[in-house]
C-alpha cells in the first residue's frame, strides 16, 4: 500500500509529517509513503499578522483542496492552524501524543542591561492572546522591574523569527510555541542538521522562560498534530486508528470547541488549555472576548466524584509555622537545576547561574523580585509535573529540591535529592475537629501533626492539592492501613474544594 502524505514545506511541517509517517510504518510495516511538501497561502503572505489576514485556514485550506481532488491521501497539520468550523467532507483521522503545549519566552542576554535601564521589554509576537495575558505577568515575574511591555508583529518560520530577534537592535524578546523547538531540536535526520545547528547557536545568546498555562493558556490545540483525511476513506481512517491517541484528541478538541463557542479565530484574545491528569481533567481559560467579557477560569473535573457535606462538616486551617534558616546546606555536586518549594527556601548567600524551577507562581514572583531568573514553575500542581527542559537545555538536567528539613522528596526527571535550607515547626491546631467529616490539607506537616493529636480523623474524608501534600497523606494512610481511595481526593486548591463539596 502506497500513501501520499502532504504538509507545508517548512522544516517543522516536514518534520511533523515524517513523525506521522514513521508512526504509521512502525504499526503497519507494509506501507510505503510519498511525501508532498509545498507552501500555503500563509507562507506566501509574511507581511500581515495572521489575525489580520481575511482568509480562514491560511495554512490549511490549500491542502483541503488537494484532498477533495484526490491529489493526496493524508494531510498533516499543526492542529491549532485549522479553522474551528466543521467540515463535512473531511475528519481528523488521527493525532499523535501531544507535545508540550506551553509557550516559550526568549530574551537576548545582551539586552539585559538595556531592559533594566529602560524598564521596558520589547517582544516579537503577533498573538493578541499572548499580549493580553502576559503583559502584567512579565512586569511581576521577570527580574527587571518592568514598567512597560511592548509587542511587535513578527512572521516567518521558527528559524526566521529567532534570526529576526537576534538581528533586531531594538527588540529584546520573542514568544513562540515550545513544541516547535522541542521537535526541531529532537530531529535526527540529516536534512534538519543545518537549521538545527543555527538554532542552537542562536539559543546560546538567549535566556528563556517556559510560560505557565494558568497565566497564559495555549492557543486551542497547540502542540497537537492533526491528520486530515476524507471522511469517505474508511480504509485510511482504519489505518490511522492504529496511531491515534484518544486522550490528546479529546483534550485538543475540547479546547477548539470552547474557542469556537466564542467565535473562533486567531484574532481572539483567548487562551484555552485542557490537561488530562490521573486525578481528573483541568481546564484553564483566560482572555477577553470580542464582546468585552473577561475570561478567567481554572477548573478541575475530578475522575472520582467527591462527596458533598454541609459547610459545618468541612474543616481546613491555614498553615502557621515558624521557619528558621539552616546555615550549613550542601547542594549535591553535579546539580544543574533547582526545584524551589517556597521562596523562603532560597538561601540568602546562594549564587546560582543554572536552571531554576519553582513550585508555584507566588514563589516565582518572590524570587524574581530578588533578581533571580526563573525558568518556569509547576503551577501548584506538584513535582510530578515534569519541567520538560532537557531538550532546550541540550543536556539531561540533574535536579535538587530546596525545602525544609522534613520536606518530601518526590522523583522528578529521574530523581531529586532534598536540600534542607530551613527548619519548619508547624503550630498545633487549636480548632476542634469534632463533627468534621471532610478535611482539606494545605501542608503535609499540618496533616501529620493533626492526626497525632486527633487520630480519630483518619477514617474521615481527606483532600489536598495534587502535589506533595497528597503524597504525604496517601503514604501515611497506607502505612497505617487506613487508605481508602474513595476517601482521598484531589482539588486544585481550598477554594475549589469548598465549591465542589459544599451542599
Amino acid at each position: 500500500m502506497r500513501l501520499r502524505i502532504s504538509a507545508r514545506k517548512s522544516d517543522l511541517a516536514r518534520l511533523q509529517a515524517y513523525m506521522v509517517g514513521d508512526a504509521l510504518k512502525e504499526k503497519n510495516p507494509h506501507i510505503e509513503i510519498d511525501y508532498r511538501f509545498r507552501e500555503s497561502l500563509g507562507d506566501k503572505n509574511l507581511t500581515e499578522p495572521l489575525w489580520k489576514i481575511p482568509e480562514k485556514g491560511v495554512f490549511t485550506e490549500d491542502f483541503f483542496g488537494e484532498l477533495l481532488r484526490d491529489e493526496t491521501d493524508l494531510v498533516v497539520h499543526s492542529w491549532k492552524d485549522l479553522p474551528t468550523e466543521f467540515k463535512s467532507e473531511t475528519v481528523i483521522g488521527a493525532t499523535l501524543p501531544r507535545a508540550d503545549q506551553r509557550d516559550l519566552l526568549l530574551v537576548k542576554k545582551s539586552h539585559f542591561d538595556k531592559i533594566m535601564a529602560s524598564k521596558t521589554l520589547k517582544v516579537f509576537s503577533s498573538s493578541p492572546r499572548r499580549e493580553y495575558n502576559l503583559t502584567g505577568f512579565f512586569k511581576e515575574h521577570l527580574p527587571f522591574g518592568l514598567q512597560d511591555v511592548k509587542f511587535e508583529s513578527v512572521r516567518g518560520n521558527m528559524l526566521t523569527r529567532v534570526r529576526k530577534l537576534i538581528e533586531s537592535p531594538e527588540t529584546d524578546g520573542l514568544i513562540v510555541a515550545k513544541a516547535a523547538f522541542d521537535r526541531l531540536f529532537s530531529a535526527t535526520l540529516p536534512e534538519f542538521a543545518e537549521g538545527q545547528q543555527q538554532l542552537r547557536q542562536y539559543f546560546n545568546e538567549l535566556n528563556w522562560v517556559v510560560l505557565p498555562l494558568s497565566v497564559n493558556p495555549n492557543a486551542a490545540a497547540q502542540g497537537a498534530l492533526a491528520v486530515e483525511v476524507l471522511k469517505s476513506r474508511q480504509d485510511l481512517r482504519d489505518l490511522l486508528n492504529t496511531i491515534h491517541d484518544p486522550d490528546t484528541f479529546h483534550c485538543a478538541q475540547s479546547e477548539r470547541d470552547t474557542l469556537s463557542g466564542f467565535g473562533g479565530g486567531c484574532h481572539q484574545k483567548i487562551g484555552i488549555a485542557v490537561l488530562s491528569r490521573p486525578y481528573g481533567r483541568i481546564t484553564l481559560l483566560k482572555g477577553l472576548t470580542d464582546g468585552g467579557q473577561v475570561l478567567d477560569k481554572k477548573e478541575l473535573q475530578p475522575k472520582n466524584q467527591p462527596p458533598q457535606f454541609a459547610a459545618p462538616e468541612l474543616w481546613s486551617a491555614d498553615v502557621k509555622a515558624e521557619r528558621q534558616a539552616i546555615s550549613c546546606y550542601e547542594i549535591p555536586v553535579g546539580t544543574t537545576a533547582l526545584f524551589v518549594a517556597r521562596s523562603e527556601a532560597w538561601p540568602t548567600d546562594l549564587l546560582w547561574t543554572d536552571f531554576v524551577w519553582t513550585a508555584g507562581l507566588k514563589t516565582w514572583k518572590n524570587l524574581s523580585q530578588k533578581g533571580i531568573w526563573v525558568h518556569g514553575c509547576a503551577e501548584s500542581l506538584g513535582e510530578q509535573e515534569e519541567p520538560q527542559l532537557d531538550t532546550l537545555a541540550n543536556r539531561k538536567l540533574a535536579w535538587a529540591k530546596l525545602s525544609h528539613e522534613d520536606g518530601f522528596a518526590n522523583p522528578v526527571q529521574g530523581g531529586m535529592p532534598l536540600v534542607a535550607t530551613y527548619t519548619l515547626k508547624a503550630e498545633g491546631t487549636k480548632e476542634t475537629v469534632s463533627g468534621k467529616k471532610f478535611f482539606f490539607w494545605s501542608s503535609g506537616s499540618q496533616f501529620l501533626q493533626t492526626v497525632q493529636e486527633f487520630p480519630e480523623i483518619l477514617s474521615q474524608h481527606h483532600a489536598s492539592g495534587p502535589g506533595n501534600t497528597h503524597q504525604v497523606i496517601r503514604s501515611y494512610l497506607q502505612e497505617n492501613k487506613k487508605y481508602d481511595p474513595t476517601r482521598l481526593h484531589v482539588f486544585l486548591d481550598q477554594e475549589d474544594w469548598r465549591k465542589q463539596c459544599t451542599k
